[in-house]
């Protein structure tokens, strides 16, 4: 598979996600490492991260945000609920956004779009704080390679907005079903995007979230998609 010159995807399972940009930067999307069962013990220990894309506050996407953010010092984006919230953490260079918008971290474009599911951030004591609305994000390199990651979410139309307005060329798109769509419901969503490569994510860590790679597979049929199956701990160069 062609990411572009210098672009590397690293897949720490569930639904986290480090890139590496052409020029060297690591680009952490939804922290949940540590306490991650999907994620390979030794592939917890992460050397740097510049930077850090949250879609949402539920537990498997956000947990390790504060530990992260402060040994590393990146600039972190999410939308503007979790953006106080981690403020309150005293997490440094926090950048909250809505959807919609787009902003330039150094040799890459963000752009934040929508999506359709829940968000609230568990604290310790059980306590559950709002944590706005969920999101995606469209992260275009430098050398003109753009990747969809669609967070949490069910197929929704304006999808085709994303295609007409960005052009991903690579989705990564949940496929569990319950929580999220299921293997059905991603494969429409990669005619709606008009993709040509697409990345399973958020499957099979836990057995609620029962979709399968082999599932999005047959659904795929008659679509001109080239299915990319990462294992936890792979990386794509």
């Amino acid at each position: 598979m062609n990411l572009g010159k210098g672009v590397e995807i690293k897949y720490l399972g569930h639904s986290t996600l480090l890139l590496t940009t052409p020029r060297g930067r690591k680009v952490l999307i939804d922290p949940w490492v540590q306490n991650n069962p999907a994620c390979p013990e030794q592939h917890k220990q992460i050397d740097r991260i510049d930077a850090m894309l949250i879609t949402h506050g539920h537990p498997d996407h956000i947990s390790d945000a504060v530990a992260l953010a402060k040994e590393f010092q990146p600039q972190v984006v999410c939308n503007f609920e979790i953006s106080v919230w981690l403020e309150s953490k005293r997490v440094k260079n926090v950048i909250g956004m809505n959807k919609g918008g787009t902003l330039a971290l150094d040799d890459i474009r963000v752009t934040m779009t929508g999506a359709h599911h829940s968000s609230g951030i568990v604290e310790s004591d059980g306590k559950i704080i709002y944590a706005g609305e969920p999101a995606g994000y469209v992260v275009e390199f430098d050398n003109g390679f753009r990747i969809y990651d669609a967070g949490d979410t069910c197929v929704f139309g304006d999808m085709a907005l994303i295609a007409e307005l960005y052009s991903p060329e690579l989705a990564f798109l949940p496929i569990g079903d319950h929580f999220t769509m299921g293997p059905r419901e991603a494969a429409h969503a990669c005619k709606l995007l008009r993709v040509k490569k697409a990345i399973p994510i958020h499957y099979g860590t836990f057995p609620v979230l029962r979709g399968t790679p082999d599932a999005f597979r047959e659904e795929l049929k008659g679509q001109d998609v080239e299915l990319i199956v990462m294992s936890p701990g792979e990386t794509l160069r």
